[in-house]
């Protein structure tokens, strides 16, 4: 039997030869992933003989990994915010970027939130999760990306305080829901033109729906701006996710919309990633 150091190094070099970028993290990701052992302790292991069941296991995945299948799709798992997410081919990747909007939400007080286009619920579930006492509602097109939102939000034991309703943007909503002091988004905001240069694990693997308007990248701004003064309370703060080049023209249909406040707020790679405006009280 090959010892686990022996098929990690085999299965680097397979993964570098398939240009797949940090080869070397994803070879020992899914191989801790196999053994079911934690990736912080798979050096342990290392030495120890891997039985040929498990060693067959470990190479299919390598496989497709290098045919650029991302490694959550393979171990069914992503972490966002400390938390383990639930994530599967119909929902977009829960991404360390997206953490920039939550630390947003979280710099002021809120006790009702409404997330569109929830996709596997890691925006909704984490503000709620970090903010004890606070309800939301959140609201997917997709079926089947709900399916694993309501998987996630069992696991997290949030459901008496996160709904989820099928429906495209608001029309899930019913006049009785009211007014929400906080209103988020990570919406589809690839330009149509954009779609062929990006990576394969997104482009091939990942929604479509929940990655392009299929025009501008600037459609889904528009209509949740649209609709959105039925449901954020006067003070409320709406915030969402922008694309690195749509930090002016997002801004610029914030303060068309009548919002205060507006502003462009980076990522820690210093990429223009959310945008913050305020509704004015009356």
């Amino acid at each position: 039997m090959a010892r686990g150091s022996d098929l990690l190094a085999r299965a680097t070099a397979q993964l570098v030869a398939a240009d797949v970028p940090d080869a070397g993290r994803d070879a020992r990701r899914l191989l801790s992933h196999v053994l079911k052992v934690p990736p912080g302790r798979l050096t342990l292991f290392l030495p120890e003989p891997v039985s040929p069941e498990m060693e067959a296991a470990f190479q299919a995945l390598v496989d497709r990994r290098a045919a650029r299948e991302p490694v959550s799709h393979l171990v069914g798992r992503r972490a966002f915010y400390g938390r383990d997410f639930l994530v599967t081919p119909e929902t977009l990747d829960p991404r360390p970027e997206t953490e920039t909007l939550i630390e947003v939400a979280l710099t002021e007080p809120f006790a009702t939130v409404l997330d569109l286009g929830t996709g596997s619920g890691c925006i909704l579930l984490t503000l709620l999760a970090e903010r004890e006492g606070a309800v939301g509602l959140g609201t997917d097109v997709s079926p089947q990306a709900l399916n694993v939102a309501y998987w996630n939000r069992n696991a997290l034991s949030l459901e008496p305080r996160a709904d989820l309703r099928e429906g495209s943007w608001y029309t899930a909503l019913t006049p009785e829901d009211g007014e929400f002091d906080l209103i988020v988004s990570n919406p589809p905001y690839i330009a149509v033109n954009e779609m062929p240069f990006l990576a394969p694990e997104v482009r091939d693997h990942e929604p479509r729906l929940a990655l392009t308007d299929e025009a501008d990248g600037l459609s889904a701004y528009r209509l949740i701006l649209d609709g959105m003064s039925p449901y954020l309370a006067p003070g409320g703060r709406l915030i969402v996710e922008i694309g690195a080049s749509q930090g002016m023209a997002v801004s610029r249909l914030f303060a068309q919309a009548g919002l205060r406040g507006v502003r462009v707020i980076p990522d820690l790679a210093g990429r223009d990633r959310v945008v913050l405006g305020t509704k004015a009280r009356k």
